[in-house]
């Protein structure tokens, strides 16, 4: 798949997601598989350039190319200056945020929430398109605001006269949240319609499920959000499913351990304290999902207030759940083998 004049490696991309979306989890979700990685979404308001938060966004220093960020707003005099903003900061490719529901966002008109007015979708769009010549700029988006009123295909086309280089669609409607099934026949319809890369997003959470929703909508590539949130191997497994048909042996504990590991070590220099600590807290408790002991480990590991003790707690959790791996492999071995070992 093409983006203006980044040719991607594959057609695996990891969805931009609030609070989810840093430099860390960008590199790693790259490094496991991906192809491209959209930023956590900047804000318009020029007025917060200056916030630390914000300049952490537009930090890319190291970050595997190209560079996707995104851009979230209703006036398009301001999408455009953070449009250029953001060019000007390193980012390559310019994503503008149309498909978020959550509701601080809608309730400025913001989001998903714009859906609602074309007009001001075409505005904006052309607004950001020209502020950043050389630019590529992406779209996301809703299947439309809610069941009544699914615009997704009129949207397309005012991206497509706008210059909007690619169309992300997440199969839901903004009033459906993320509950329910996935629509992927208007995704598909979308896609028939199409002139520019259209990018499927929703409910893809194993490798079956990407090759089903490529074949069944036709997109020229797949978006994944929730679930890499603590399985960023999942883009390896996806890939090799594509490639081979065949499925990849889930990764052991040992290798989760690694991964999370250097993955703490990352948000803790990404971040400093305390915000590193917070951040961390999440994705330990996404990588521990499923295994023994788990949710006892959580409550104790949010009660600690330094990097070291957390490191200290995961350790210990997972050489204690290496342990039990082990033993469990141990005993399914046939007699003979088991005496040898």
């Amino acid at each position: 798949m093409r983006i203006g004049p980044f040719q991607l490696k594959n057609n695996l991309i990891v969805a931009p997601m609030a609070g989810v979306t840093d430099r860390p989890f960008r590199q790693l979700c790259k490094k496991m598989g991906a192809g491209m990685a959209v930023s956590e979404m900047v804000t318009s308001n020029s007025l917060l350039y200056g916030s630390a938060k914000t300049r952490r966004r537009a930090n890319h220093a190291g970050e595997v190319e190209p560079i996707s960020v995104q851009i979230a707003g209703s006036d398009p005099a301001m999408m455009a200056e953070a449009a250029r903003y953001n060019a000007g900061e390193g980012a390559q490719i310019i994503d503008i945020n149309m498909g978020c529901p959550a509701k601080k966002v809608c309730n400025v008109m913001a989001g998903s929430a714009l859906l609602q007015d074309e007009p001001l979708v075409g505005r904006i769009l052309e607004a950001v398109v020209r502020a950043v010549p050389g630019t590529p700029v992406t779209l996301k988006i809703r299947t439309g605001w809610d069941r009544s009123h699914r615009n997704a295909l009129a949207i397309l086309h005012i991206a497509q006269e706008a210059g909007i280089q690619a169309l992300a669609i997440h199969g839901r409607t903004r009033a459906c949240g993320y509950s329910g099934e996935a629509e992927y026949e208007t995704i598909a319809a979308v896609k028939a319609a199409a002139r520019i890369p259209v990018i499927a997003n929703g409910d893809i959470t194993t490798p079956e499920k990407a090759k089903y929703v490529l074949e069944t909508t036709r997109a020229d590539a797949v978006m994944i959000g929730r679930a890499a949130q603590g399985r960023p191997w999942l883009f390896r497994e996806i890939g090799h499913f594509l490639a081979s048909g065949e499925k990849l042996p889930a990764p052991e504990v040992a290798e989760i351990h690694d991964v999370l590991l250097a993955h703490l070590e990352d948000l803790y220099a990404f971040y400093g304290q305390p915000a590193g600590l917070r951040m961390a807290r999440k994705h330990i408790a996404w990588y521990t999902r499923g295994l023994a002991d788990s949710a006892h480990f959580r409550h104790a590991m949010n009660q600690l207030e330094s990097p070291g003790a957390q490191l200290e707690a995961v350790n210990d959790f997972f050489w204690r759940a290496r342990e039990r791996a082990s033993r469990l492999i141990y005993l399914d071995m046939p007699p003979a083998r088991r005496e040898a070992a």
